[in-house]
């Protein structure tokens, strides 16, 4: 209320406080721990590209740039799905740059959503999923992947699905849980949005961070898919530059001109400087696409035998650069009080994946860390797991 009786805030939007990450990495900075909670890179992208930025700056790219983005940078993001997929998209009526992948999702779900139409989504999920569907005034609908394989049920995805389905938000490769969907598991969840004439918008932000010679399949290049899918992507993940918050939405010209409405009056335009210089970067070599999955393989494997050897269970992840580990093999009951007391016992953060959750049972006592950090920051905290051993859960 305006008399200060009561938080302004509108109903739709309480539950979303602070958010898990920020109150974790405030838990970090004050402990001294080492943060493998919010998942940002501890190191540069290519230099190529961060050259590239300075250059831009330097040329005087500083100020508003074109409402849909850049023009190189949309003619860069239309060759690179046709180089990697095959799919062929419109630069200049089928592609739209955004301010992150965050607003990209926002700008869409609020420009294809009525009030009461339904989102199918799958939990755990990102958190700016839900906010941004109670924004909309869209009702959420999950279906729960479970460790330890988060493998699709069926019955759960069926279920999840109403003459009210609006349209599927998926997230492939996975956060939190490192999942790449299978294509059986994408070719059940396309049939099911054919079947209700639901979009599916497709978050793929780490569509080239997947491992063990495995595949990312985006829903676009499915059959029948390209007309009702949009396909989200951000150079953040893939070229470790988080901060730049420069997104993109491709599919067919209609929705990417409805996200477009809307996202005009979110940021209207953002990233001036950063959008040529991602634009080089999407263009660069095989080599170094390859490169940052591999590094990335070798620090998975270097934390998943360190959360082993301190006594978790862990859930492999075949993409993104999140591993997800179960506590309850050292006695602990409720992950956020495991995730809360770590910092002091062990030195080091992770952050509870029950709030990622409708289903909190479902997640009870696992817990989600980041890899996507220097090795020697790795094998401290794999260190310091190590040394608290059994005082962790005490």
């Amino acid at each position: 209320m305006v008399d200060g009786s009561g938080s302004p805030l509108v109903a739709r939007m309480h539950g979303f406080g602070t958010t898990i990450f920020a109150e974790m990495s405030a838990l970090a900075a004050e402990t001294g721990a080492i943060n493998l909670g919010q998942g940002f890179p501890d190191t540069d992208g290519p230099r190529e590209m961060l050259e590239a930025a300075k250059a831009a700056i330097d040329a005087g790219r500083n100020q508003y740039p074109p409402g849909p983005g850049v023009p190189e940078l949309l003619e860069a993001v239309a060759a690179h799905q046709e180089r990697f997929y095959g799919l062929r998209v419109d630069p200049r009526s089928e592609v739209l740059v955004t301010v992150g992948a965050t607003e990209a999702i926002a700008a869409t779900v609020l420009a294809l959503c009525e009030p009461g139409d339904e989102v199918v989504t799958f939990e755990p999920y990102y958190d700016s999923y839900a906010a941004t569907i109670a924004l909309a005034g869209a009702v959420r609908r999950t279906s729960v992947l479970r460790f330890p394989d988060f493998a699709v049920d069926e019955a759960s995805l069926r279920a999840a699905f109403s003459d009210r389905t609006r349209l599927v938000l998926l997230n492939t490769p996975h956060n939190p849980t490192g999942k790449v969907f299978t294509r059986t598991e994408l070719e059940l969840i396309c049939s099911l949005a054919r079947e209700h004439d639901a979009w599916v918008v497709t978050d793929e932000v780490y569509e080239h961070l997947v491992f063990d010679g495995l595949e990312h399949v985006p829903v676009a290049t499915l059959p029948g898919m390209a007309e009702r899918t949009l396909t989200i992507s951000s150079a953040g993940k893939t070229f470790s530059a988080t901060g730049w918050k420069v997104g993109w939405v491709t599919g067919p010209a209609d929705a990417v001109a409805a996200v477009r409405t809307v996202k005009q009056f979110l940021t209207f335009v953002g990233s001036g400087p950063f959008q040529p210089a991602v634009a080089v970067a999407l263009g660069l070599g095989d080599d170094v696409y390859a490169g940052l999955a591999d590094s990335l393989q070798a620090k998975r494997d270097l934390l998943v035998a360190g959360l082993r050897s301190a006594g978790l269970e862990v859930a492999v992840p075949s993409g993104t650069y999140f591993v997800i580990a179960d506590t309850a093999p050292l006695g602990a009951t409720d992950g956020p009080a495991f995730c809360r007391r770590l910092p002091s016992v062990a030195g080091v953060v992770g952050v509870p994946v029950s709030v990622f959750h409708d289903d909190v049972e479902a997640a009870r006592t696992l817990v989600r860390f980041a890899f996507c950090k220097r090795d020697e920051v790795l094998r401290e905290a794999v260190a310091r797991l190590s040394r608290a051993g059994a005082e962790i859960n005490r």
